[in-house]
């Protein structure tokens, strides 16, 4: 069984930053790419950036330049820094394990977190 724990989230001004974290169990971390994806209130699950086990990224339009993802495989941990917040990136971040391509869409990820709350304010 696959779990995923999300942490890190929080309220925070904009203009700040945050790093998420997930730890990954019960399945071999690095060979598998994994995601993060948001969802505010309302509105569809959204891309938010990918890594392959190569270390290879993609980030959604809407945070590039700002975000970036990151993953150590030793700890099994995969991280999202978040830089120059701003309010419409507020919503619940989840990461997932993808188990098929393109890393992009939802419909391709097996395993879900819990989900972590971001909040940010203008």
């Amino acid at each position: 069984q696959v779990q995923l724990v999300e942490s890190g989230g929080g309220l925070v001004q904009a203009g700040g930053s945050l790093r998420l974290s997930c730890r990954a169990s019960g399945r071999t971390f690095s060979s598998y790419a994994m995601g993060w994806f948001r969802q505010a209130p309302g509105k569809e699950r959204e891309f938010v950036a990918a890594i392959r086990w190569s270390g290879g990224s993609t980030l959604g339009d809407s945070v590039k330049g700002r975000f970036t993802i990151s993953r150590d495989n030793a700890k099994n941990t995969v991280y999202l820094q978040m830089n120059s917040l701003k309010p419409e990136d507020s919503g619940i971040y989840y990461c997932a394990t993808a188990m098929a391509f393109p890393l992009l869409g939802p419909e391709n990820y097996d395993y879900w977190g819990q989900g972590t709350q971001v909040t940010v304010s203008s």
